[in-house]
């Protein structure tokens, strides 16, 4: 991955992160990785762990940034999110899906869309 893509997904995350704290919730981890893959944000919403994929862009050339969690994605992160339930003891704990969409373009400030319970457990 390119310096310039690694810049901007670091970017979208410190303003995903901000966005999140701002709507009350309380961020846990960043960039949580295991060999299954990796979680962006793990945030906490009152007793719900939420786990959240960034997807950041400058342009909506290739579809907005949300459509770019793609169902092997979503495979992905939840395998990652019930490892980091196991290895914690906090398999009964509620959860949810998120994903923030940022769109940056040069002329304006970044458009951020929150879209909670984006998907489902994907085994």
């Amino acid at each position: 991955m390119s310096k310039q893509r690694l810049a901007l997904g670091q970017q979208g995350e410190n303003l995903a992160s901000a966005h999140l704290q701002q709507l009350g919730m309380s961020i846990v981890e960043r960039n949580y990785r295991q060999k299954t893959g990796e979680i962006d944000i793990i945030a906490k919403d009152r007793e719900t762990l939420v786990f959240v994929e960034v997807k950041t862009r400058k342009t909506r050339s290739f579809g907005s940034p949300a459509e770019a969690v793609t169902i092997k994605k979503q495979q992905q992160i939840s395998r990652t999110a019930m490892l980091y339930l196991s290895r914690n003891q906090l398999l009964d704990s509620p959860v949810r899906f998120d994903v923030v969409s940022i769109l940056m373009t040069n002329h304006s400030k970044p458009c951020i869309e929150l879209i909670q319970n984006a998907f489902e457990t994907a085994e």
